[in-house]
């Protein structure tokens, strides 16, 4: 399958998921579409819940996760805890873990076949959600910084879909929550979707460089997201372009 059939498949089976089972099978496909070990949305937190960590997809192998969750891994886990504070990927390869009990978390994940390699993307909604959405692989080394490099915006674009799709299905948002943003965000947003760069827009609409980056830095403030990037995945993902 080719790289956007395989991207807009995805999306397509997200939106068309009915219920949270349907959507946690569709995230396995993902997986299977993408050729990575395994792929995980954590939703650490919802205006909707009152428990931390309302809901957990995954396609961990069962045995990790019984242990996982019998030990309360979520406060120890440093990839959590870094992701909970973040608004930027956390490449598990690139980040220290200083503690003992850090590196003996990892040394047991990998021995459930967890994956080697890992990147966590944490997700914010329009009402203080939080989520991480995590993608692993056993791949060798080249592989995976060649699959990160050629799948990061896939993957920016997938976390938002994800974790929209899992707030409305589970009834932590009614789907009339979504963000009003403003006929010039929308435009330089869906501008900026089809690639276009900030003074290609200006000139189609009119408009001076700086009010673009401000339309867009509003639409971000609004979307509760760090980078463009991410405004354009989550207005694609709430089909708001």
């Amino acid at each position: 399958m080719l790289s956007s059939s395989r991207f807009f498949y995805c999306l397509d089976q997200i939106s068309a998921s009915p219920t949270l089972q349907d959507l946690e099978t569709t995230l396995n496909e993902v997986r299977h579409i993408y050729a990575v070990s395994h792929m995980v949305l954590h939703v650490t937190r919802s205006s909707g819940a009152a428990a931390d960590n309302p809901l957990l997809m995954l396609t961990y192998p069962p045995e990790w996760v019984k242990q996982y969750l019998a030990r309360d891994y979520f406060s120890i886990d440093p990839v959590v805890c870094l992701g909970r504070r973040g608004f930027l990927p956390v490449e598990w390869s690139a980040s220290k873990w200083d503690s003992g009990r850090e590196n003996g978390f990892f040394k047991e994940a990998t021995a459930f076949g967890i994956g080697r390699q890992g990147i966590t993307l944490p997700v914010r909604g329009p009402h203080g959600e939080r989520s991480l959405f995590t993608v692993t692989s056993n791949h060798p080394d080249s592989y995976w910084r060649q699959f990160r490099m050629e799948s990061m915006r896939d993957l920016q674009f997938l976390a938002h879909h994800l974790h929209d799709r899992a707030m409305v299905l589970s009834g932590m948002r009614k789907t009339t929550d979504f963000p009003k943003l403003s006929r010039r965000e929308l435009q330089c947003l869906q501008m900026t979707a089809n690639g276009f760069l900030a003074k290609q827009i200006c000139a189609h609409l009119c408009i001076s460089t700086s009010a673009v980056q401000l339309y867009l830095a509003s639409a971000r403030r609004k979307l509760t997201v760090a980078t463009t990037s991410e405004a354009v995945a989550k207005a694609t993902a709430l089909e708001l372009i």
